[in-house]
């Protein structure tokens, strides 16, 4: 649509040229007024654009152009995005099913030594009750893992364009390693490369020419008018004679109450409203960045004091277990840590997944080299 616009206000550099043809026929009780006219012929109009007012407009026109195929590629960036960030959600999703499963595996097996123990007389009843309950709980996590991941399917269909339901081949059972950190370079070129960030600069530009044709739409216009006619009284010598006529017009604005004035004001008001926006793109696409950064050196500290956590955890709970077993210690204790490792193994996961994410944001931050299949073909 906008090259659509682009191609209309080009337009308006070239002369119009118009087809037209007449006939009359007149009939009367008077035989002086029975008559028959036709005529042919062609009309050229052209407005000599002096002080490039017409070009003004071409030129606003051509960065809104680019301005909309920057909005494009910064929509498949979005999408791009969305659809790797719900990927990895999913492997993720699907890796806590499998967890929960061995999950529930690790508290049937304790189970199922209680209730030995318990039938030689060595454990209370209640320490069964409390590790039936652990696994009841453990499969309810299941359950609503399960459905996690038949919810981030469907999403992930749709991203691809596909309809819900339909089976999806992820390749990867594990969430990948993190690379090492992209260089960011210098500021400038995040400036350059980052499609919301042309997008405003573009718009910006179209503002300043917006501006600079409200301008000049306050001075005279020339415009040439020609024309080549045929005009007779019968068909078969329509093409006899010929009538031609060249005529220029100029027109200066002398008043209009205050509505060219108006609109120089209101095309200087938009300029300005898209030199802040562009300036807070900048400082936006900054912020992301240096945001996306810290995210992630913090999600690497956390990641790496719940490992801690999850080691001292499994430390703990062997040595309550053994207490237990030689009855030292409650079975309370016991089960409370087997609890704590579980989710903690189950928010490492997590965890993980959250660095991609934020590894993510900041690839989108930086924008990269993307490029659409548009791009060649359609660059104004």
């Amino acid at each position: 649509a906008a090259r659509a616009v682009l191609d209309r206000e080009t337009s308006n550099l070239w002369p119009a040229i118009d087809l037209f043809a007449r006939g009359e026929a007149r009939d009367g009780s008077n035989a002086f007024v029975e008559s028959d006219d036709f005529e042919l012929g062609l009309a050229a109009e052209y407005e000599v654009d002096l002080w490039g007012r017409i070009r003004s407009s071409v030129h606003a026109e051509e960065f809104r152009a680019r301005a909309t195929r920057a909005d494009y590629q910064a929509a498949a960036l979005s999408l791009s995005a969305e659809i790797v960030s719900t990927w990895y959600e999913l492997i993720e999703a699907r890796g806590q099913v499998a967890l929960i499963q061995e999950q529930i595996q690790t508290n049937e097996t304790v189970l199922d030594l209680l209730e030995v123990r318990f039938g030689t007389g060595q454990i209370r009843s209640v320490d069964i009750l409390r590790q039936r309950q652990l696994v009841a709980a453990t499969r309810e996590q299941r359950s609503d893992s399960e459905a996690r991941v038949a919810v981030l399917e469907h999403a992930l269909a749709v991203l691809l364009g596909r309809a819900p339901g339909v089976d999806l081949e992820v390749s990867r059972e594990n969430l990948p390693q993190l690379p090492p950190l992209p260089a960011t370079g210098v500021p400038m070129d995040l400036v350059r490369r980052r499609p919301d960030v042309q997008s405003a600069f573009h718009r910006l530009q179209a503002a300043d020419r917006d501006l600079a044709a409200a301008v000049r739409n306050q001075y005279p216009r020339l415009s040439l008018s020609a024309s080549a006619a045929t005009v007779t009284g019968e068909a078969a010598t329509l093409f006899q004679d010929w009538i031609s006529a060249l005529v220029g017009n100029l027109i200066a604005p002398i008043f209009r109450g205050g509505e060219l004035r108006a609109e120089v004001g209101r095309s200087e008001a938009v300029r300005l409203q898209r030199l802040y926006e562009y300036g807070e793109t900048i400082l936006v696409a900054f912020q992301e960045v240096e945001d996306a950064l810290i995210l992630e050196n913090r999600q690497i500290e956390s990641i790496r004091s719940v490992e801690r956590q999850l080691e001292l955890a499994q430390q703990a709970y062997q040595q309550l277990r053994l207490q237990y077993f030689s009855g030292t210690a409650n079975y309370l204790d016991v089960l409370t840590e087997l609890d704590e490792i579980q989710q903690l193994q189950r928010r490492l996961l997590s965890s993980r997944r959250t660095l991609l994410e934020y590894r993510i944001a900041l690839y989108r931050a930086l924008a990269g080299s993307l490029r659409t299949t548009r791009d060649e073909s359609e660059t104004p």
